[in-house]
Parts: C-alpha cells; structure tokens; sequence
C-alpha cells in the first residue's frame, strides 16, 4: 500500500513556478557535469520509504492549498558537507496539478494517506488559458 507526503512550497505560490524554478536547477547541474534530478532535500528521513516509493508523491502546498505533486523516485539518506544526516528525496520532473484543497500551514513534511490526496486535475487549452482566479472559482463551484 502506498502513501504520500505532503509539504508546503516555500516562495512558490503557482505549480507554474515550481516548474520553472525546477527546471532552472536542472540547466544549472547539466551545466555543471552533474547529473540533472529534480531533488528536494529535507532534513528529515521518511521511515516509511518503502511505502513511499510504492507509487507515492509529494504533494506541494502553495498558498495554503495543495494544488501538484510530484511523483517520488527515490529517498536518499545522506550527511551533508557539515556531517549532518539529510534526505534527497528524488521526484519526477512532471508537476501534476491537483484539485485543490486547502491546508493549514506546517513545518517539514507529513505523511498522506492515499485515500485522503486529491486527484489530479488534467487542464485542457481552454482551461489553461483560463485566468488563475477564474479557474480556481470554477473547481470551487464544481464546474472543472
């Protein structure tokens, strides 16, 4: 049985953001000879990993809403350059949008039940041509 993890996504307040902002790091490590992962290091490690990489994701909460995940590939355990033990938590590059659902604010991350993330949205052209505000008011009302 698989289960998720559910963190919020600092400074990044649209899916379209982290997309972005990921993608800039994956061109600076090309750049760099290193090899170019999506990782976002925590610092604490899952102790249910199996689980985890069993089909589960990390789900982002942006503006007190979880609105994408991101599929996990791998949990790392390592220490960094201090000696402290970190986790490199490895995901894949598509940022999925999810319906949204509001989430009160947290430190580090949390563990999800499958039966309790949402499901993904897919957006269509029109959708995605949609002004943010607009489209958030129509998955409110139940129309996308």
């Amino acid at each position: 049985m698989s289960v998720h993890l559910i963190k919020l996504c600092v400074g990044v307040s649209e899916p379209e953001e982290l997309e972005a902002w990921q993608a800039r790091r994956v061109a600076e490590k090309r750049a760099a000879g290193i090899e170019p992962e999506v990782i976002h290091i925590t610092r604490m490690v899952p102790k249910r990993a199996e689980e985890l990489l069993d089909g589960g994701s990390l789900f982002w909460v942006m503006k007190g809403e979880i609105r994408a995940r991101q599929t996990l590939l791998d949990v790392r355990d390592f220490r960094d350059e201090e000696g402290v033990r970190r986790c490199a938590l490895v995901l894949d590059p598509e940022v999925v949008r999810t319906q949204r659902r509001g989430r009160r604010a947290f430190q580090g991350w949390r563990y999800l039940k499958a039966e309790d993330a949402p499901a993904d949205v897919r957006l269509g052209a029109d959708e995605a041509e949609m002004p943010e505000e607009m489209r958030a008011e129509l998955e409110k009302l139940g129309l996308l």
